[in-house]
């Protein structure tokens, strides 16, 4: 199956010199959930905005659904939907005439029951009358997925669609957007809060400084990368960790009231046995033990920390 975004050897450099990004090639599949991470001005909005049309690269080349996004504009951007993080709304327009007029920049004809299944699954039927300056920043939030959805694109970018939306409306989008993936369409997400991430993606990628860095399914990605700790719960503060001891690499908490060991899951002898046998002989008892699994934000910290 031939991919349903394909950028390649993609780079921007604005006037000001800046290299925002730099010879990035990516292939997105079709009806995945992609998650692309990456800390501010890593060139997430760059990369969307130039497959969305909205920016020049300075090179490269991009496919959306097999048509390339320059010299096939129309054909590429119909097919595809953009939810921007910005909160722009026509503030005196009702919900249902933003919605079916977004639906009518696309060249769609009218299709009332398409835009009433659209808000009636973002929860804004019971507001189709009401005009945008009324509504509250999350249901905002909404109209824009709404837009964004109105002309039925087979591939839909949500940049940050969460932002400064509470949890409630946020679990609600999650499941919209499983609903939509179900459907076919497939989503490219950008967020900050990574158990967003970590919750909805298929594939994960990374960019840091204008360069994808990894790009993994999320699963694979942390069984390969995901580290654990094994915390021993002292009966009581230990001063210090013995110099035998130092070979292992431990830790103590701030209360030095746990004794905390890091070790790779993908290593054959995690050495756990002979560091416990070797606390007995140090004269070190603990009460209780537990595992903890690293996080993708463990991870993506860990990664993004690693690139120069």
């Amino acid at each position: 199956m031939s991919p349903v975004i394909l950028v390649s050897n993609l780079s921007k450099v604005y006037a000001s010199g800046f290299e925002a990004l730099k010879g990035v090639s990516l292939a997105i599949n079709r009806g995945e959930i992609f998650a692309l991470l990456g800390p501010n001005g890593a060139g997430k909005t760059t990369l969307i905005s130039i497959i969305c049309g909205l920016v020049k690269a300075t090179g490269g080349t991009v496919t959306a659904d097999g048509y390339d996004t320059v010299t096939h504009y129309r054909r590429a951007r119909e097919r595809i939907g953009l939810v921007p993080q910005e909160l722009t709304t026509e503030a005196f327009e009702t919900v249902w005439d933003t919605v079916s007029f977004s639906r009518g920049l696309f060249g769609k004809r009218p299709n009332p029951a398409h835009i009433e299944k659209v808000l009636r699954a973002l929860s804004l039927w019971d507001k189709k009358d009401n005009r945008l300056m009324t509504l509250s920043g999350g249901m905002k939030r909404r109209v824009l997925i709404a837009k964004a959805l109105s002309h039925e694109p087979q591939i839909l970018f949500l940049d940050e669609p969460t932002a400064g939306v509470d949890v409630e409306l946020r679990k609600d989008m999650w499941s919209l957007m499983r609903s939509l993936r179900n459907e076919g369409v497939t989503i490219i997400l950008t967020t900050h809060y990574i158990e967003e991430a970590e919750e909805m993606a298929d594939r994960v990628g990374v960019i840091s400084h204008g360069q994808i860095i990894l790009v993994e399914e999320k699963r694979e990605l942390m069984r390969k990368l995901g580290r654990k700790q094994l915390i021993l719960q002292l009966p009581e503060p230990l001063a210090h960790i013995p110099d035998q001891l130092n070979n292992y690499k431990l830790a103590l908490s701030s209360d030095k009231k746990e004794l905390i060991y890091t070790y790779d899951t993908q290593q054959e002898q995690t050495d756990i046995t002979t560091m416990l046998a070797d606390l007995r002989n140090g004269g070190i008892r603990f009460r209780d033990l537990r595992t903890v699994q690293s996080s993708l934000e463990d991870i993506f910290v860990d990664l993004v920390r690693e690139t120069p």
